[in-house]
């Protein structure tokens, strides 16, 4: 394969990427997919619809995942979720500072694009405050902290961390058919928990879960099996085409963030170049503005007040910091990552779950009425 090969090829990737988190950002606009709102709806109101809305798509996810995997089109083991080492303390404490962030910024990264593309001034600024926290938590200083604190409590595994190797080695079993039993088997239980119920079979709630895990699976087709290149002219070594980490990518809505930003400012460096992650925040905007013009829904919202400003400024900081340092968000472990059947991406969603329920009830606490002095 030659130069003008992988410019080609990284064409299709990119434009193949922006079809597809195009359509992901309208689904997600016309069906209000929440995660933020998903457990808000179930503390406040007793309402499990949208919960089983991100069931259904995990359960799409892993399935889909397992599928791929089995015939070989992708390699399950070439992901960033799927590492040796499962960073205990990075997880759990990202992933609970994200998921408190969320919900002081009215909704997770994909939310975010998806309130911009309507018209969401706050969550602009969400965006930039994400942004620029999660390249500070990548390249800055906070990535220093992180590197020196949180990610020095880990455990080395005698395999790589997903499920399928894990058992394989306990049991001699054949990774390939364990990875094919464990993703229908666990998948379907994702499923089942979402339809179990025929109250929850309406088109919006179908269409909002199995689209979205279909997305999950379509753009780990586009970076594990499109943009795939056994060898590279340059280096002769494997690459993954467009892929900010160098290895097979799906979506996920932090680090990205501050690729945008990084190729934004330096647009002029001919080495900063557009990626999957960048194109997929392009394609979540444009996709979810296109069904609010469309629906004339679209309208400019601003701020309350001076409170409601600081709340999204920090919600966008802590989910910065939070989502690098818990190696993704509620779409990046909560969906790709978990698609993998990764440890550390099941043990990243209590943490989301556990930071929205304290961010919640901080802002209960706030709204209440106060007792006179």
């Amino acid at each position: 394969m030659n130069t003008v090969d992988i410019v080609s090829q990284s064409h299709t990737v990119l434009w193949f990427t922006f079809a597809i988190t195009f359509s992901l950002g309208a689904v997600m606009q016309k069906t209000s997919f929440c995660t933020m709102g998903a457990i808000a709806d179930v503390i406040l109101m007793d309402s499990w619809d949208r919960v089983k809305q991100w069931s259904l798509a995990i359960g799409v996810a892993i399935i889909g995942f397992a599928l791929m995997s089995t015939f070989g089109v992708i390699d399950p083991l070439k992901s960033i979720y799927t590492s040796s080492k499962l960073l205990i303390l990075s997880t759990l404490i990202g992933s609970t500072l994200f998921g408190l962030g969320m919900m002081l910024a009215s909704g997770c990264g994909s939310k975010t694009l998806v309130r911009i593309g309507g018209g969401n001034l706050k969550s602009l600024i969400v965006f930039l405050a994400l942004g620029l926290s999660a390249y500070m938590t990548l390249k800055g200083f906070l990535g220093v902290i992180r590197v020196n604190t949180l990610d020095t409590v880990f455990i080395s595994l005698a395999t790589t961390q997903d499920l399928p190797s894990i058992l394989s080695g306990l049991t001699g079993l054949a990774r390939t058919e364990l990875h094919l039993i464990l993703g229908v088997v666990i998948g379907g239980v994702f499923v089942l928990f979402a339809l179990i119920r025929k109250s929850f079979w309406s088109a919006e709630n179908l269409l909002a879960g199995i689209f979205v895990g279909l997305a999950i699976c379509a753009i780990w087709w586009v970076s594990g099996y499109l943009g795939y290149v056994a060898e590279d002219p340059n280096t002769l070594e494997e690459i993954f085409i467009a892929s900010n980490s160098g290895k097979m990518e799906s979506l996920s809505f932090v680090a990205p963030y501050a690729y945008t930003l990084d190729w934004l400012m330096f647009y002029s460096d001919v080495s900063k170049v557009l990626t999957i992650g960048i194109v997929a925040v392009v394609g979540m905007i444009l996709g979810s503005a296109s069904v609010a013009i469309a629906t004339k829904s679209f309208r400019w919202e601003s701020f309350r007040n001076s409170e409601d400003t600081a709340n999204h400024l920090i919600g966008g900081v802590l989910m910065g910091f939070g989502g690098v340092t818990a190696l993704g968000c509620t779409i990046g472990q909560g969906l790709s990552g978990v698609s993998t059947l990764a440890l550390g991406s099941f043990l990243a969603l209590p943490g989301f779950v556990l930071g929205a329920y304290l961010g919640l009830r901080y802002l209960q606490y706030r709204m209440s009425p106060k007792p006179c002095d």
